[in-house]
Parts: structure tokens; C-alpha cells; sequence
């Protein structure tokens, strides 16, 4: 690969540009708050890098030879595109505009992130949202995502998180009357596996584990999973839940319209764990403006502790 170390840069090229613009030397000083000596090394190092001559000097006139003019004309265009470029970037620091793309777990979706994207929405009309839904372990930033929402996962050493939502979140139990009905309703952990149990199956394989805790006793147990879903099928698993089909087990945010419908009764309510609450991750502390204003929504609306 070519060595591009002694390349001209973008101000020698603009300090030939002023020469010829101005037609001297000393002109082109006095534009660009220079020397005319440090003009005009700065010309013989561009000449010398680049093997030819661009400048014809004599002592009334500077003017430039083929091989000047020529680059001269290509490379003004481009200056004056990157120019613009940059002033474009430096004035766009107080606009919000563009993509914002989260990598986000369904669990999210239905209730925690509606809130935050409509306001951030009703703030700032010139972004556009994506959100890509995705429940396994990944790596957001390389899936080509401008910030990730995960709950409880290791974060990388070059990643900065921050709460997003609830503080926390609880862990339910629950079941149809007709289903408690007919069955003897569980009063201990262990007594869940005479039950039919409607179970979420992780995308990597396995089934969701259900872990409960009461007190500073937890234990893990394996039901009979009568029912398996997609752990993105959250609210379909809910609906069996509801025609009687087994316990289901999930957030309890989402079963508290059913609570106090009665269309679903809480079991084994001693035994509920209560979790952190999601987080909002991304790289660096630079970001891109709909980030940065998204995560100063977040910090502004965020729950007291």
C-alpha cells in the first residue's frame, strides 16, 4: 500500500489556491494572516512533493504554469465541497436530525419504550426511528445500531449504560380461575411441576428458566411446558394464559389489567423476583445528535429511585 504520510494537505493545497486566487505572493500573506515567506515555502514544498513546477514567478507577476492551472481547477470544486462539509457539521451540532436505530429485546416494546419514542418523537420531528427487535445476546453496535436495550447484560469496557424505564420490574405468576379451579392451586415452588405451564423458548435453544425467590431463598424449577412460544410471543402467551391452558409467568406489569379483570388470578405471590430494569447502552461518550437527544430524554424522564 502506498505511503500517504507526505501527501499534500488540504491547507498547503489552499495556500496555492490563494496564490493564484490573488496573483502574488504577498497578496495571498495578507488574505490568509500568513508570512509571504511561509507562502512561498509552503508553494516550493507542494512543487518538490509533486515533481513539477506549478508557479511561473518573476519579479512583477506570478502565474501558474499547465501542470497548475490543471490542478488548480480540479482541486477548487473540492475545497470548496469540503468546506462546506465542515461547516455543515460544525452548525449541525445544536440540530437534531437523522436515524436513530436501537437494537431492543420484545420485552421492551409493549410498554417501557412507547412513552419515551412518543415524546422523542413529538421533540424532535426531523428524526426518524428504527427499531429492531431482537432478543439474543448481540452485539447492537456491530449489528449496525446506534445504541442497544438489554436487561442485565455484561457490557463491554468501551460501552456506557443507562437506566430506561422502571427502576425495576417483578416477575408474575399467574392462571386462569377455571384453570385453578380444576387443579390444586400451588403453594409451594416444587408443586409447579404437577402443572401445565405455558413457557417461553429463548432464541438460542433453550427454554426461558423460571427462577423464583422469597426472601434470600431462590430456586430455579423446571416445569412441564404443556405450551412452548417464541419469547418474542409475550402477549399471544398471555391470551392462552387466559383460555385456561396453563401457568404463565412473565412481567407483572403486563397482567395487571387481567388482575383486576379477573380474568387471571396471581400464584404463588410470595415467590415473585423482582428485577433490575432495563438499561440503554452505547459506545463512547461522542455520539450522534438523535442519540444524544435520546439519551437526555431518558436521563430527564427517567423514574425516581
Amino acid at each position: 500500500m502506498a505511503n500517504n504520510r507526505d501527501d499534500p494537505s488540504l491547507d498547503d493545497l489552499s495556500i496555492l489556491l490563494s496564490v493564484l486566487e490573488e496573483g502574488g505572493f504577498r497578496a495571498a500573506s495578507k488574505r490568509l494572516g500568513i508570512s509571504p515567506s511561509n507562502v512561498s515555502e509552503t508553494v516550493s514544498r507542494l512543487e518538490a512533493r509533486l515533481g513539477v513546477p506549478l508557479l511561473l514567478r518573476t519579479t512583477r507577476s506570478v502565474m501558474p504554469t499547465e501542470s497548475g492551472r490543471s490542478l488548480a481547477e480540479r482541486i477548487t470544486p473540492l475545497i470548496a465541497e469540503t468546506r462546506a462539509a465542515l461547516a455543515d457539521a460544525a452548525s449541525s451540532k445544536g440540530k437534531v436530525s437523522g436515524r436513530l436505530t436501537l437494537n431492543v429485546p420484545g420485552a421492551v416494546v409493549p410498554d417501557v419504550l412507547p412513552p419515551i419514542i412518543d415524546r422523542f418523537l413529538l421533540l424532535h420531528p426531523d428524526v426518524k426511528i428504527e427499531l429492531v427487535v431482537e432478543n439474543s445476546l448481540v452485539d447492537a453496535i456491530a449489528k449496525g445500531c446506534d445504541a442497544g436495550i438489554r436487561y442485565g447484560e455484561q457490557l463491554a469496557q468501551d460501552m456506557i449504560s443507562v437506566p430506561i424505564g422502571p427502576r425495576s420490574q417483578q416477575l408474575a405468576l399467574a392462571a386462569a380461575p377455571a384453570y385453578l379451579a380444576a387443579r390444586n392451586v400451588p403453594c409451594e415452588p416444587d408443586e409447579l411441576l404437577d402443572h401445565d405451564c405455558i413457557r417461553y423458548r429463548l432464541p438460542s435453544g433453550p427454554l426461558l428458566p423460571w427462577e423464583l425467590r422469597k426472601g434470600k431463598e431462590a430456586i430455579t424449577v423446571d416445569p412441564r411446558a404443556r405450551l412452548i412460544l417464541s419469547v418474542n410471543s409475550v402477549h399471544t402467551a398471555i391470551i392462552y394464559a387466559r383460555l385456561g391452558h396453563g401457568i404463565i409467568r412473565t412481567f407483572r406489569n403486563w397482567l395487571e389489567d387481567d388482575f383486576d379483570a379477573g380474568t387471571l388470578r396471581p400464584v404463588l405471590q410470595d415467590w415473585w423476583p423482582t428485577l433490575d430494569g432495563p438499561r440503554l447502552y452505547y459506545p463512547g461518550r461522542l455520539v450522534p445528535a438523535p442519540l444524544r437527544a435520546f439519551i437526555e430524554l431518558v436521563a430527564r424522564e427517567r423514574p425516581p429511585t
